[in-house]
């Protein structure tokens, strides 16, 4: 997502019409950064009802609407914060096994749920149940990213014959990351390796099945 473009130079930049620029001051991509990492440092110290776009922009030593150049509203912006700073480690492998290739991103998302970065996970869909804004931002900027390309990695698995060509991808992709869901954020216990492997062996092992 982020990119080395100078600021005079920015691909992002409003198209340029019959040699003349459309009103406003373009976007800048190192704001765009500074922007994004304040607001994981922020984050860190305070909930998101607390966090402010004006306390985000004077941590990034930028004005407000260089901020809503980027983004709509304050869920929008920490819920790209966040997926950004875990874009690396939650892409899909391309293993040659269907299997391989869920359980290890699979893997990698329990470490973060895991890890302090949960936290902000479980918080972002607590606030969510009462802020409409928020819930969508993470859905659209989080979770729909992610199951396209696990719809991909599932179809790599139907044309190499390990799960057959009438299989529910939804159906499936509920099931292996609605367990995970369920034990991060109602049990909040028992996200372990083996539960992983377990609930992949049940999910991929029927599908294959059926």
């Amino acid at each position: 997502m982020c990119g080395n473009a100078a600021v005079s130079r920015n691909n992002n930049a409003p198209p340029v019409k019959n040699g003349k620029r459309p009103p406003g001051r373009p976007r800048s991509e190192p704001a765009r950064r500074a922007i994004l990492s304040s607001t994981l440092r922020l984050l860190r110290h305070s909930g998101f009802h607390e966090l402010s776009i004006e306390a985000i922009a004077a941590d990034a030593n930028v004005g407000k609407a260089t901020v809503y150049r980027w983004w709509p509203n304050k869920g929008a912006l920490v819920v790209d914060a966040f997926s950004s700073s875990v874009r690396r480690e939650l892409l899909f492998p391309d293993s040659g096994s269907v299997y391989s290739d869920m359980s290890l991103q699979m893997g990698h998302l329990v470490k973060i749920f895991r890890s302090r970065r949960g936290q902000m996970v479980a918080a972002l869909i607590g606030g969510g149940q009462t802020d409409p804004e928020l819930i969508e931002a993470f859905r659209e900027r989080f979770v729909r990213p992610r199951r396209l390309e696990a719809y991909a990695t599932l179809r790599r698995g139907i044309r190499r014959g390990e799960l057959p060509k009438s299989a529910d991808l939804d159906l499936i992709l509920d099931a292996l990351y609605g367990a995970v869901y369920m034990r991060f954020l109602i049990w909040k216990d028992g996200l372990s390796e083996t539960f992983i492997e377990e609930v992949c062996t049940m999910v991929l092992g029927g599908a294959s099945r059926a």
